[in-house]
């Protein structure tokens, strides 16, 4: 039994990044919102089961594993009973890490007053208008308060924006359980560190996850169909990497292809075959991340006419629209990389333009990070793309081996790389890989927004000593006068 539509400034479908993003940008400009959120808690993948809890495993293991091999050089010495993990307390530090940033999003609902539906939110045209049904018995887990009423709940938006994310591309003959053959959720909760990790996957998240259990004592093996590990990343950073994480322990397979799988009790078998030659690989846990499909669950898209592309994803304009009026799309669902901060910037983009704001999205500035150790990461062109364009350009390149503040760390691997326009010095890319690279890219994307040169940054004074001389050295070596080498 469904309710009379409640009248609505906008409903967005979806409480992840990019959709409460939206909520929050949306009620603050005055407009009455709804999210609708299946999930028992709010942050969709990547602050439940994505983003924030990896980190706080990849943190904990960083810890580990300098207690273990790195902590004597800096005169500290772990004496007594020694070293031991204590996985069940790691685990349960990262469910409290994810609580803590749940609760947050809830609190700011409540601040902002922002209604969270809870139910799975299906979309529907009536008339000249738009409605749409929250099912509440689809709700995962205890939604908490009095039972409703009726099972759907219905509203009737001026606006909607879609936010529904997306799901983990699986292997054909290998389904994943969850329990031996696992995606980025089950590889968040193994119970035990494996004895063989099999990583289907050389890109963010097979790295980062692969990285979590290698420290913590697992052999891993990463098997990637692509020639290199970080397919499409600068050339000179993908070799830097592989050196580097070879040398940690990751047995890495590149141009390798999965040709068959199978569990087999608390065994995986995994049929690989690289150049004609062929071998079983066996482990007792296999992490599937193989990458990502756009999801529209909710939205029938040909019933309604949304125009989607070839991967399923929803089709917009600069300014988050779709073909159908007053319906916009955000996030994983619409093309372009997916990541977190992407999506939260496309939902101020759509909450804005609802609002009529004049505003619209451009992808030039969006940053990519890998948080692996060293971190990753890129903003702009690789320097292989640049120079199939055909324009000319100069390449500047730092390493943290000579960075004071990074010898101090005991942080030396890696480098800062700028790919700046020969005849304008326009900076057209940059590639890090080196010690806190994630928060290093902050100021390059800064220079971006504003279309810097080389000149800008390497003129810049960056305090000393820092990690972030690093950067300013790399735009002087674009012009031809860094300083420490």
């Amino acid at each position: 039994m469904a309710s009379e539509p409640s009248p609505i400034d906008v409903v967005i479908i979806g409480g992840g990044p990019g959709g409460y993003v939206a909520a929050i940008r949306a009620a603050q400009l005055g407009l009455s919102t709804v999210c609708v959120e299946m999930d028992k808690t709010l942050g969709g993948t990547c602050v439940n089961v994505g983003c924030i809890p990896s980190k706080a495993l990849l943190t904990s293991s960083e810890h580990f594993e300098f207690a273990r091999l790195h902590a004597a050089e800096h005169g500290i010495k772990i004496e007594g009973s020694g070293l031991a993990l204590d996985l069940a307390t790691m685990l349960k530090r990262k469910d409290d890490v994810v609580e803590q940033n749940t609760r947050g999003i809830e609190f700011l609902f409540r601040k902002h007053k922002i209604t969270w539906a809870r139910g799975r939110g299906m979309l529907r045209k009536v008339g000249a208008g738009w409605v749409v049904d929250v099912d509440a018995s689809a709700a995962v887990g205890a939604a908490g308060g009095p039972p409703p009423k009726t099972n759907i709940v219905s509203y009737a938006p001026q606006s909607v924006i879609i936010a529904t994310g997306s799901v983990a591309i699986e292997l054909p003959f290998l389904k994943i359980d969850e329990e031996r053959a696992l995606s980025n959720v089950g590889a968040l909760v193994i119970p035990r560190v494996p004895r063989h990790l099999i990583v289907v996957g050389g890109g963010v998240i097979g790295l980062e996850l692969g990285s979590v259990w290698r420290r913590l004592g697992a052999k891993v093996t990463v098997v990637e169909l692509m020639p290199t590990i970080l397919p499409g990343m600068d050339d000179d950073l993908v070799k830097e990497c592989d050196r580097i994480f070879r040398r940690q322990g990751l047995d890495l397979r590149a141009g390798t292809r999965v040709v068959a799988g199978l569990r087999d009790g608390d065994r995986v078998l995994l049929d690989v075959e690289k150049d004609g030659t062929k071998e079983t690989l066996d482990g007792d846990y296999v992490l599937v991340a193989i990458g990502r499909r756009p999801s529209v669950i909710g939205v029938d898209a040909p019933a309604l006419g949304l125009q989607l592309g070839p991967k399923g994803e929803v089709l917009v304009d600069d300014q988050m629209r779709t073909n159908l009026p007053n319906v916009f799309a955000i996030g994983d669902c619409v093309p372009g990389p997916m990541l977190a901060h992407k999506a939260e910037e496309e939902g101020v983009v759509a909450a804005e333009v609802i609002a009529g704001l004049p505003t619209h999205m451009h992808y030039k500035s969006i940053p990519s990070v890998v948080y692996t150790w060293p971190e990753i990461a890129t903003v702009g062109l690789t320097e292989q793309q640049v120079k199939e364009s055909g324009r000319e350009y100069r390449v500047g390149r730092f390493p943290f081996s000579a960075n004071g503040r990074a010898r101090s760390m005991g942080e030396t691997n890696g480098f800062v790389k700028f790919v700046a326009d020969a005849r304008t010095d326009e900076l057209l890319g940059a590639h890090l890989v080196g010690p806190n690279a994630s928060e290093l890219i902050a100021e390059v994307v800064l220079g971006f927004e504003y279309r810097a040169t080389s000149e800008d940054i390497g003129v810049t004074v960056h305090a000393h000593p820092t990690l972030a001389e690093a950067t300013k050295e790399a735009a002087l070596a674009a012009l031809g006068r860094a300083i420490h080498i």
